[in-house]
Order: structure tokens, then C-alpha cells, then sequence
């Protein structure tokens, strides 16, 4: 196993996944490895360095994943034995990634060396937020996600296998019907007469579902991934009679400027 040199490709909607990212970053260095981070939706799969080891994160949904960080899985480059890991957030259970993602990854010629799922808060649609439960949430994360990085140093992480039944949760989140359903129960309306034409929703939305004109057109493709209703700064899109508190795990210029 090579560490000298990991390339992290990551997804985070609201912030959770970046923080753990990061925080395992962080751990990577300290032992002289060299970590650099990719923003997953800003990457092309043909790009992967299969020189270095590889490095999977992003947020749970659907008992899965966004279909877009499945594709990018689904189209990485084949290898000749390069290591990869995974690393997920979720609320309280996957089920879907974890056996799956492995398959794939083993099929294109990788060596899963580990795969871990932290928990982290609830970032969809929340009805209330402890601000206190919330930070403790995220440091008991953090402290995983350091030991996740130290155990893969030392070769102590593992990628389970997973029974059938993981086959069978994945396939509510690869299915466009399901993605469907969640735009019809969360219809994500701009409101105009809050919105400032910043054309940040526009610019962060990870799929390009977001066309901007005078004011943001949401398209049909979206995945309700939080990103432009948790940063928009007039707090402009939203889901009519339904309500949630906004839920931020950073600032979004962290997010931005972090690849």
C-alpha cells in the first residue's frame, strides 16, 4: 500500500462531508502524507491519478448516494490494483453504499482498503437544531473520522462485505423514480420577491440544475442535495407550507475555496 500521496474526491452538500474530509486531511499530514482535496462534481473521472491512492467521500441519500457521485464512480478509469477508500456521512443509516460501492470499485481493478460511515446532524429539513447537541455531534465525527485516517495508515481499516440486501437499498437511490418523488415532495420554489439575483444558487448547485436569468429557473434534474437553500443568502428557495430550520455545517466561501 502506497500513502505517500492521496487524491480525496468529495461531495458536500451542506458542509458535514467536507468536515470530515477535512478533518482527515489533516490527520493524513501529520504523518507526512500528502492530501490533496477535489471537489467530486468539479472533477472528470478520466483525470484520476491511479498513481496515487484514492479517496472517496460523500453524504448519504436515499439509503444511498446522489445518482451524480454514483456515476463518477461508475466511470473512474480501470486499474491495475490502485487503493482506494470510502468515507460517508449520514442521520442514523445506509445500507445501500457500503457493499455496492465495493463491488464496483473491485470490478474496475481497485484495492478497497476501507470504508467507514460517521454520523453527523441532520441536514434535511430540520424542524429544530440543538446548537450544542449539533457541536458534539460533529467533534465525536471528527474524532472518527482522525481515527478512520490512522487506521488506514496502519492498516487497520477494513471494507466490509456486505450481504444481497445492500444490492436492494441501492436501488432506490440509482432509481430516477425516486429522485422524481422527491421533487414532487419537496418542490424547491424560488421566492422572488426575496431573491437578489446573486446567482449563487446558480453557481453551486453541483448538476447544473440551476439556469440563471433574471432570477434562478430550477430545472427538473434536482436531487435535493440542500446546497443552494442551506447558502442562499436571502434565504430566497424554499418548500411552500413546509417547515425546517436551515441547516449549515461552514461557511459556503470554506466550501468553495477548499479544491
Amino acid at each position: 500500500m502506497n500513502l505517500k500521496n492521496i487524491d480525496f474526491y468529495y461531495f458536500s452538500g451542506t458542509g458535514n462531508t467536507f468536515l470530515i474530509v477535512k478533518k482527515m486531511k489533516q490527520a493524513f499530514e501529520k504523518n507526512d502524507i500528502k492530501v490533496n482535496l477535489y471537489r467530486l462534481e468539479k472533477t472528470k473521472p478520466k483525470d484520476v491519478d491511479l498513481n496515487n491512492t484514492i479517496g472517496l467521500g460523500f453524504p448519504v441519500a436515499e439509503q444511498g448516494t446522489y445518482p451524480f457521485v454514483w456515476d463518477f464512480v461508475k466511470s473512474l478509469p480501470s486499474a491495475k490494483g490502485t487503493d482506494i477508500f470510502l468515507v460517508d456521512t449520514l442521520l442514523a443509516y445506509s445500507g445501500g453504499i457500503v457493499g455496492p460501492m465495493k463491488q464496483i470499485v473491485k470490478r474496475k481493478g481497485y484495492n478497497p482498503i476501507g470504508a467507514k460511515e460517521i454520523l453527523m446532524p441532520n441536514n434535511l429539513f430540520p424542524k429544530r437544531i440543538d446548537i450544542e447537541k449539533k457541536k458534539r455531534k460533529i467533534l465525536k465525527g471528527q474524532e472518527k473520522a482522525s481515527q478512520y485516517a490512522e487506521d488506514i495508515i496502519n492498516g487497520k481499516s477494513r471494507w466490509k462485505h456486505i450481504p444481497p440486501f445492500s444490492d436492494l437499498l441501492a436501488i432506490f437511490s440509482k432509481s430516477q423514480k425516486t429522485w422524481k418523488f422527491f421533487r414532487w415532495y419537496y418542490p424547491l420554489t424560488i421566492d422572488k420577491t426575496k431573491c437578489n439575483k446573486c446567482g449563487l444558487c446558480s453557481k453551486i448547485c453541483p448538476i447544473n440544475n440551476i439556469e440563471m436569468n433574471e432570477y434562478p429557473k430550477l430545472k427538473n434534474g434536482c436531487t435535493i442535495c440542500m446546497r443552494c437553500i442551506s447558502f442562499c443568502p436571502k434565504n430566497a428557495i424554499h418548500v411552500p407550507k413546509k417547515k425546517y430550520i436551515r441547516y449549515t455545517a461552514l461557511k459556503i466561501h470554506e466550501l468553495l475555496d477548499s479544491s
